[in-house]
């Protein structure tokens, strides 16, 4: 299935011609200014600078690295935002359930560390997926043997459970979330990990970067609609008070800002990084926790395909190719920080799913040089900027 990277050409440059500058200890400053539209080459992933044309459009840009046009616009916006234009006919929103209350079978409300893992298979549908249950039951391994969450406090949705309260539906989906931040206090670590179908709906608030919201997908998404990343972070991202720290696991097609979150973490394979500003005056303020902090990682950037890691996991059973890479990633180095955590994802993924491509050392140079198009890449995103090699992973 088709696949695209992000690579700014300052990060390309780096890589080819051997900059010095592979690790900057701070990071990127933050300013709202009008300029010429900035955008991301919607084909290759390399930045554009558009020229600015009359009436603040921009046209199409074509792209020096892959020759393709991208079209672009003139935005307010940060330092380091792609801008891609998209249009904004009217979509349909399928308004939350009025007054959800958190079912009775869930966990009990309390303790310091609790999560939801949440595995869609849509069996018995052209959608099906195989591996999503595999992934929540190792995601429940490594939560209660690596990081002490205890078992009682872990809620599990997905098709296999008898109780319906625990089935993914699209309501149900809704209740989990708001058990899973209901009562939160300061020092509490959450852990929300989704495994299924994720796709992208054009945006008509203009309050996205790309011109569209990301969606998750719950078991009848069909029926009752699926989930918009506005929905998500109302539910588990505003309500976070001061101390109170999500971690969002998000195993999913189109899921790189699925939290909706300000910043998003731009990492060459050489080390280089900087944060991007998805501020959008239009409604990033009203999305930000109230003093919590929201972290999520997720399976690849927004225009990209997720893929199971049946090809390269050393398990027999299917499992996300995501999940996989980022438990292994997480045992291979206790301790490790949020840059080596993703640097380590992306290698394994690009190691496997480049494993059937060209062999030995040119083949190892080659999918280390330029970013292919058939392989995900791992995003992480945050409701406030950090230096990514210093602040320690942990849930």
């Amino acid at each position: 299935m088709p696949r695209k990277t992000h690579i700014t050409s300052d990060i390309f440059n780096l890589m080819v011609m051997g900059g010095n500058n592979t690790r900057p200890a701070g990071m990127a400053s933050v300013r709202t200014t009008e300029t010429a539209a900035t955008s991301w080459c919607g084909h290759c992933g390399m930045s554009l600078a558009a020229p600015s044309r009359p009436g603040g459009s921009s046209g199409g840009v074509r792209c020096a690295f892959c020759h393709r046009v991208t079209r672009a616009e003139r935005r307010h916006r940060g330092v380091g935002e792609g801008a891609l234009a998209a249009a904004s006919p009217p979509r349909a929103v399928v308004p939350a359930p009025a007054g959800l209350e958190i079912a009775a079978s869930y966990p009990s409300v309390g303790g310091k560390k609790r999560a939801l893992l949440v595995g869609v298979s849509y069996r018995g549908t052209p959608h099906e997926l195989r591996g999503t249950v595999n992934d929540v039951k190792a995601m429940r391994r490594l939560l209660t043997g690596k990081f002490g969450f205890p078992g009682d406090c872990i809620l599990e949705l997905t098709e296999n459970e008898s109780e319906r309260s625990r089935v993914p539906t699209r309501e149900n989906l809704l209740r989990a979330m708001r058990w899973l931040v209901e009562g939160c206090d300061g020092g509490d670590s959450l852990v929300f990990h989704f495994s299924g179908h994720g796709v992208q709906k054009l945006d008509l608030e203009d309050d996205e970067v790309d011109g569209y919201n990301e969606a998750l997908c719950p078991v009848d998404f069909e029926q009752s609609g699926k989930i918009l990343d506005d929905e998500i972070n109302e539910t588990i991202v505003r309500p976070l008070g001061r101390g109170v720290k999500l971690h969002a696991i998000v195993d999913t097609c189109h899921s790189g800002t699925i939290l909706d979150l300000p910043y998003l973490c731009r990492l060459s394979r050489t080390g280089y990084w900087q944060w991007e500003n998805h501020y959008r005056p239009s409604g990033t303020r009203q999305k930000i926790p109230k003093g919590g902090l929201a972290i999520s990682i997720s399976g690849c950037s927004d225009d990209q395909k997720s893929a199971d890691a049946s090809g390269f996991s050393e398990s027999s059973s299917s499992i996300g190719a995501m999940t996989d890479s980022f438990i292994k990633a997480v045992e291979a180095e206790p301790g490790t920080t949020y840059g080596r955590l993703l640097s380590a994802m992306r290698a394994r993924i690009r190691d496997g799913q480049g494993s059937r491509r060209l062999p030995g050392r040119l083949g190892s140079f080659v999918r280390w040089m330029i970013p292919s198009s058939g392989v995900q890449e791992p995003q992480l995103c945050s409701s406030e900027m950090f230096d990514i090699y210093r602040k320690p992973f942990l849930l």
